[in-house]
């Protein structure tokens, strides 16, 4: 199954996507903060990179740039979960990169249909 890095400084929304993911049957890697998460990324290669937009350290927006940099890392597909709710947010973080956007609160539901999407696109 794939492989799906989640990056997010909550440690409850952390523990909660992980659990549901892992049911799922994805091969689940963590991180608490951007640079960890950037780090990981770049370390494991995942598949799917769920982004929280603000967190210590780098920002999920400077993840996201940062990763896109990198060839090798460039194809991990990437959504950004966030409380963050402006079109101008929106805005920029698909210019950042990133594949998809969900704002938080958010459903399980839909978290797990998105990811699937997303998965069967790379």
């Amino acid at each position: 199954m794939a492989r799906v890095l989640v990056c997010e400084d909550e440690p409850d929304i952390l523990a909660l996507i992980a659990t549901r993911l892992e049911r799922e049957g994805y091969d689940v890697i963590t991180a608490a903060d951007g640079d960890e998460g950037l780090r990981k990324a770049l370390e494991h290669r995942p598949e799917l990179l769920l982004l929280d937009w603000m967190m210590p350290g780098l920002s999920g927006l400077e993840v996201c740039t940062a990763l896109r940099a990198h060839p090798e890392a460039s194809r991990t597909r990437v959504l950004m979960l966030t409380a963050r709710a402006q079109q101008s947010d929106i805005d920029a973080a698909f210019a950042a990169g990133v594949d998809d956007f969900i704002i938080k609160p958010f459903r399980s539901g839909e978290l797990q249909q998105r990811v699937a999407d997303l998965l069967a696109r790379t």
